[in-house]
């Protein structure tokens, strides 16, 4: 499957896999391209309620699930829900500790360190998603200087 990196290529991709464009599915493809940040399906209801574009909890569940399980969309699982967003294709993440924030980032390991981990598993690795956990630096540097 070809990458989707714009919401035309999410839009032609239902198309090409048969899906209905509803109305309902358009809204939530296009808030999601426009906001560029993982959402709960709570917070993707409550947007495109107070935005004017009325839809069941139902539906956006639903949408939610169609649009993922053919790779349109990610869906994250976190200890509080999921979470999704707009890119489907391989990236990892950087999780900030302290706003909550899922940021997208496209890294390239370096071959070497791709070989290792396959001499240690044994394992020929294809694809690969990193997840990263850290401070804001503003926030980190401010604490150091505190404790200095």
């Amino acid at each position: 499957m070809k990458p989707i990196r714009s919401l035309e290529d999410a839009l032609n991709q239902c198309r090409v896999l048969g899906m209905r464009l509803s109305r309902q599915r358009r809204f939530i493809l296009e808030l999601l391209w426009q906001v560029q940040e993982h959402l709960s399906a709570r917070e993707i209801y409550d947007r495109l309620n107070q935005a004017g574009k009325a839809i069941g909890h139902t539906s956006v569940y639903q949408n939610l699930e169609a649009l993922y399980s053919q790779g349109i969309i990610e869906c994250i699982e976190r200890s509080d829900g999921r979470l999704y967003g707009n890119i489907s294709d391989s990236h990892s993440h950087v999780n900030c500790l302290d706003t909550g924030q899922l940021l997208d980032v496209y890294i390239q390991l370096p071959r070497d360190l791709i070989e290792e981990v396959e001499r240690q598993t044994g394992v020929q690795i294809a694809d690969y998603r990193i997840e990263f956990y850290g401070k804001t630096k503003n926030n980190e540097e401010s604490e150091q200087n505190v404790s200095t």
